[in-house]
């Protein structure tokens, strides 16, 4: 999967942050030291680590990832990342 969206409410210095969905790609997740997650009410899984976002990002850079983008809304901040595929 060559794009990841990752995004964190009010806190960027300190996370959670949410990297995923569940459809996300299992060995990515690992490399996050992500946990999998569903909150009472919804219906759909989400993959969250305690690391601020640019913990997280560094660790997807590492990996062959680029930010895209990002864009604040409300009290929440989302990166788009992309990986090219060879």
């Amino acid at each position: 999967m060559p794009y990841i969206l990752v995004s964190t409410q009010i806190r960027l210095e300190t996370g959670p942050t949410m990297v995923g969905d569940e459809y996300s790609d299992p060995d990515i997740m690992s490399h996050l030291g992500a946990r999998k997650t569903c909150v009472l009410g919804n219906n759909f899984s989400e993959y969250h680590v305690d690391d601020p976002p640019r913990v997280v990002l560094n660790k997807l850079e590492l990996i062959g990832y680029r930010v895209l983008c990002m864009t604040g809304m409300g009290q929440t901040l989302a990166w788009c990342l992309h990986k090219e595929t060879v």
